[in-house]
């Protein structure tokens, strides 16, 4: 699989990745994170028109899409219950999603990461198990609890090399 920046060609792709995303999380028991309603369409658009949307791809057919940003992450400033492992530059992978047809999306695009930068933070629903033992098995550590922009908890992780 490769990785490559999103194009607004790609959006309807990218919506229907995402609305297969927030099924699986509402069949897994995380309804909330998400929903159906998370994330919109003009937060995608304005991603990609930012340069932060990445693709999964393998060959022509898209599997998997998530956001990557570099630079200070404003939820992150404030950390409950734990502490940052260092505060060195970091890049954020937010708004990682699969298809579901391809195994290995989240730990394609944590490697593409790994192997761009150095330090690497994301986080995720307390009640999105899926994606906690995905960011456990990829050498992340748990650091603490951050709250987003609407005031809700996320359990925050952190990988350095």
């Amino acid at each position: 699989m490769n990785i490559r920046k999103a194009t607004h060609n790609d959006l309807a792709k990218i919506m229907e990745i995402y609305r297969t995303a927030q099924d699986f999380m509402i069949k897994t028991g995380n309804p909330n994170q998400w929903g159906h309603r998370y994330p919109p369409k003009d937060l995608i658009e304005s991603d990609i028109d930012n340069g932060v949307c990445h693709l999964i791809c393998e060959g022509e057919n898209l599997h998997g899409v998530f956001a990557l940003f570099e630079g200070v992450e404003p939820t992150y400033e404030h950390i409950e219950n734990g502490e940052w492992l260092n505060d060195d530059e970091y890049v954020t992978v937010h708004r990682i999603a699969s298809d579901g047809k391809v195994h290995g999306i989240f730990k394609c695009a944590i490697t593409y990461c790994k192997s761009n930068y150095t330090n690497i933070r994301i986080d995720t629903h307390a009640s999105n198990v899926v994606m906690q033992k995905q960011i456990e098995k990829n050498g992340f550590e748990k650091c603490g609890t951050i709250y987003v922009a609407d005031g809700s908890p996320r359990m925050a992780y952190q990988w350095t090399k």
